[in-house]
């Protein structure tokens, strides 16, 4: 590869748009991550969200705007939620109709700020469940890598080695090109084996892959456009036939799809003669997995990491999550126990990798626990399930002050209502009134009814749902804030009639 110039200058800084990718879906870390709420969102590595720590690095960087986010349409509402509550207002939510890897994400982040910044604004390709300890040395590295963008290099973050480690990609160094310690990049290297991996570690010269890219748009987009044709015009339409909703973007879908399926890795990166690698050593970890924890503090003499109500008697190195009860283990080593609500892994360190093959196999069948936890959020608030049996379903519901559900009706079920905490706003059919707390209602099947939090605190309720079909998608939206589908029905089925 050519080696970029070394000579950097000091001109005035542009604007600096951090993308948070925010698509993932997280399988090796199930039970715990689930399609609808991924590890990213979830409060794995102190009070915060994966996701919401990387929203606060990147608004502590020099010279950055508001960040862009690139999510999954699924997960809109829990990214405008964790976004909310850390009091972080993003620039655009770009929500991709389907999942794409990170060319396609690249592609479409760098054709939205050249849009809306100009061609001359970098782009900081940032994943959003990474988790970085040490932010000084994350900002002198994001300083390094913007100084190497103005000389129009496609800057690679490599991550400094701590152990040989055989579950990342690597990237080789080669010559030191500044001041900064902006080195060149001579290869990248595939997952190695570990005696290979040891050798990376001794060597000096390899990093880590870390996914982190910083670039100018324009020069991005020219790469892009020489070596990925198709992609750089898909990604383009992709943007500009967006359509905007309730803050949201929503990317175009056909578009979208058409955009190569493949990373920037080996579109862009391993092919362009302009790239450039910045070390990174800021205690970085890639949450990929259960064995994450391994590379943190113990939290016990014998090795053991645990969250929850655990007890432990004759047990050494072993992973455990407790979610909603107490595990115990007893003369059990060097094992991943996790527990959640409505299921329990039980597995061997060394075979953390086949947790993916449990998560395929539910998928298969069709297993509601692959999908979402008992409590599923919605962007009114929650519900979970608390029983269930033939016919009958009871839920807790929790909508947050000034929120309400969809005007909607269901073909299969009826429901009982009553109000634990807070007032609730009801319509049923043509009439509206409040219900109190330990006041109840009825609405039988077929009729349209709403539910509303009218006060300021939030509102509470038990739902017992009786019909011959249950599921979530027994719904039709006549009316909805949240631009979900309006006027049609989410089952396609025969309607019952109504009863009289």
């Amino acid at each position: 590869m050519v080696t970029p110039s070394a000579t950097l200058t000091k001109s005035a800084s542009p604007i600096l748009v951090p993308v948070l990718m925010a698509g993932g879906t997280g399988t090796r870390l199930w039970p715990l991550s689930r399609e609808q709420y991924p590890k990213q969102f979830l409060t794995l590595i102190g009070p915060l969200s994966l996701f919401q720590q990387t929203a606060q690095r990147a608004t502590g960087i020099d010279n950055a705007v508001a960040p862009v986010v690139l999510g999954s349409e699924d997960h809109r509402f829990v990214i405008a939620e964790q976004l909310q509550d850390i009091e972080i207002k993003p620039s655009a939510i770009l929500l991709e109709p389907q999942s794409r890897n990170t060319l396609a994400a690249a592609a479409v982040a760098a054709q939205h700020i050249a849009v809306r910044h100009g061609e001359d604004a970098f782009a900081f390709l940032m994943a959003a469940d990474h988790y970085i300890a040490d932010f000084v040395a994350f900002q002198l590295a994001t300083y390094a890598a913007a100084q190497a963008a103005t000389r129009d290099c496609i800057v690679t973050f490599g991550i400094t080695p701590t152990r040989p480690e055989t579950g990342y990609g690597y990237i080789r160094s080669g010559e030191t090109i500044d001041q900064n310690d902006v080195r060149a990049v001579e290869q990248f290297v595939e997952k190695p084996n570990a005696e290979t991996a040891r050798t990376f570690l001794a060597s000096g010269d390899y990093f880590w892959n870390g996914g982190m890219f910083l670039f100018r748009c324009g020069h991005f987009l020219e790469e892009l456009r020489r070596l990925e044709p198709e992609t750089y015009e898909r990604s383009l339409h992709a943007v500009q036939y967006a359509r905007q909703d309730n803050g949201f973007t929503h990317l175009d879908a056909e578009a979208f799809s058409l955009c190569r399926n493949d990373s920037i890795d080996y579109a862009v990166m391993e092919k362009t003669q302009r790239i450039a690698l910045v070390p990174l050593d800021a205690g970085w970890e890639d949450v990929g997995s259960w064995s994450y924890l391994d590379h943190m503090p113990s939290d016990d003499p014998s090795q053991n990491h645990t969250e929850g109500d655990v007890l432990l008697e004759d047990a050494t190195g072993n992973l455990v999550h407790a979610s909603s009860r107490l595990v115990a283990l007893i003369g059990v080593d060097d094992h991943i126990v996790v527990e959640t609500d409505d299921a329990v892994l039980v597995a061997p360190k060394d075979r953390a990798q086949d947790i993916k093959r449990v998560v395929q196999s539910l998928k298969r069948d069709k297993r509601s626990e692959v999908e979402n936890h008992r409590r599923v959020f919605r962007p009114w608030g929650f519900y979970e399930t608390i029983a269930g049996g033939d016919r009958f379903q009871v839920k807790r519901i929790c909508v947050k002050p000034g929120q309400k559900l969809s005007l909607q009706m269901h073909y299969h079920r009826a429901e009982h209502w009553v109000i634990v905490r807070g007032t609730a706003r009801v319509t049923i059919a043509e009439k509206t009134f409040i219900l109190t707390e330990d006041q109840s209602t009825y609405i039988r099947l077929g009729n349209t009814h709403r539910l509303e939090n009218a006060g300021r605190i939030p509102l509470e309720l038990i739902e017992v749902q009786t019909g011959v079909y249950l599921g979530e998608d027994d719904i039709v939206r006549f009316s909805d804030a949240y631009g979900r589908t309006e006027g049609t029905t989410e089952l396609q089925a025969t309607p019952v009639p109504t009863p009289a």
